[in-house]
């Protein structure tokens, strides 16, 4: 059974992600080309058996609901704080030995040993391609029904739990492309072996990288500095270096092809829909006078485009949706990530909360951070700034006031620039060339920690 994809190509890989929230998701994306297209979720696939759904989907709709309940004064901060503390990530230093597996670990063993996933594994075992997973549960079904193919685990935060290592990781045959050099370093700690530990960076698309000397990314990262840096502070500081990474020809450009664009985008669990709202009621009259075009993703929740859709007309913005204000309906989860990643291409800052897309700085996308929604958000928040990529936001209600501050002042320019120098764009190339067996011609990463 050779598997090929819609576009013809035959699948050098099985990619498998879990449809909960965006994260796991946004990565398998971008590894599309590994599997022909086609991408495989865990949790929901033809043929899963009614049990391993109804396992799924109770965990999926107890995660949204604790994350939409946070919100709440007492009783939602209590919830939240409880399902953090079962998926807490430990403090890093001092440095010991923290293979020992925690609660949640041992639940998830509990209901593997009771056959979780195994009609998953029978079924990709028919065809052994390697098997790679942007969730660890389908990486331990994989290690525990003896998967015949090779077991990848992609990372998908900069900082991961105990929970995304099986419970006796020195026996295990699970390799992990991990996000950055902390998870390298954190899945030593948690008792994986060194030699199954790849430092790749997080799989960004391909279609905003463009190849191994990255010239898409370099196209669309000019455009966005001369949006970022109008009264040209940054470029003057900067110049030469500039030269040298993008090349003369870029650097003559003076204009941008597309308006400022800002794009905030909504997770999953559509957890902090109502800043959203916040943030076009301070930009209004930025939007009015064709100063800043928004986008806003509220995924392919179509209560969450109506709620936005709705808000722009009560706001007083009417007029201006469709160009200056666009709020886009998706049909499926793989029309969202096409639409999102086609929407980058012209968006020149990022504002969310620091999920996965925290690694997005590396497109030299300037990121405003929202709150972050649990402790992996927290550490993503803590190596966004630690890298310059990103900042965390200001009052959102006057945004229309610090925000163009600081785009005066060269200060999101400079982080479009450091998230594209310091964080890796390449993932998704590298982890092919891991997987594949092949050598890379991408530049290995430094280990930041």
């Amino acid at each position: 059974m050779v598997k090929h994809s819609h576009n013809g190509g035959a699948a050098r890989a099985w990619v498998v992600d879990v449809n909960m929230g965006y994260g796991h998701s946004r990565a398998a994306f971008a590894l599309k080309d590994l599997s022909g297209g086609n991408i495989l979720s865990a949790n929901d696939y033809a043929g899963i058996p009614a049990e391993d759904r109804s396992r799924w989907q109770e965990s999926r709709k107890l995660y949204e609901f604790i994350s939409r309940m946070k919100p709440l004064p007492v009783v939602g901060k209590f919830l939240f704080e409880t399902m953090d503390h079962w998926q807490e990530i430990p403090l890093f230093y001092p440095r010991r030995d923290l293979s020992k597996p925690n609660i949640q670990l041992r639940q998830i063993f509990h209901m593997i040993h009771r056959g979780f996933g195994r009609h998953l594994i029978d079924k990709l075992s028919h065809n052994p391609l390697p098997l790679v997973t942007t969730f660890f549960i389908p990486a331990f079904f994989a290690d525990y029904y003896d998967y015949p193919g090779d077991i990848w685990c992609v990372t998908t935060d900069a900082d991961i739990s105990r929970a995304w290592a099986p419970l006796d990781p020195k026996q295990s045959r699970i390799k992990y492309l991990a996000s950055n050099g902390r998870v390298v370093e954190r899945l030593k700690l948690y008792g994986v072996r060194a030699d199954h530990i790849f430092l790749t960076g997080f799989p960004l698309p391909k279609e905003l990288v463009g190849g191994s000397e990255g010239e898409i990314l370099k196209d669309l990262l000019t455009e966005r500095l001369c949006n970022l840096d109008p009264n040209g502070i940054f470029h003057e500081r900067y110049q030469r270096t500039l030269q040298t990474e993008l090349g003369p020809a870029r650097c003559k450009r003076a204009t941008s092809a597309h308006p400022l664009t800002l794009t905030y985008s909504v997770g999953g669990a559509g957890a902090q829909r109502a800043l959203g709202v916040k943030i076009l009621k301070s930009l209004k009259s930025r939007i009015a006078r064709h100063e800043l075009r928004v986008n806003l993703m509220a995924g392919y929740r179509r209560d969450a485009v109506s709620y936005y859709r709705d808000a722009v007309k009560e706001v007083g913005l009417k007029k201006e949706l469709g160009e200056w204000i666009c709020v886009p309906e998706h049909a499926s989860r793989a029309d969202y990530f096409s639409d999102f990643t086609e929407t980058l291409k012209t968006t020149d800052m990022l504002w969310t909360k620091p999920s996965e897309l925290s690694f997005y700085c590396g497109l030299g996308i300037g990121i405003v951070m929202a709150p972050p929604i649990g402790s992996q958000e927290e550490f993503n928040r803590v190596w966004l700034t630690y890298v310059g990529g990103g900042v965390s936001q200001n009052d959102p209600r006057y945004a229309s006031e610090w925000l163009f501050d600081w785009i005066a002042s060269g200060g999101v320019a400079r982080m479009a620039w450091n998230g594209y120098i310091e964080a890796p764009t390449h993932g998704a190339y590298r982890i092919e060339d891991v997987v594949l067996g092949r050598p890379s011609e991408i530049q290995p990463l430094p280990l930041i920690v």
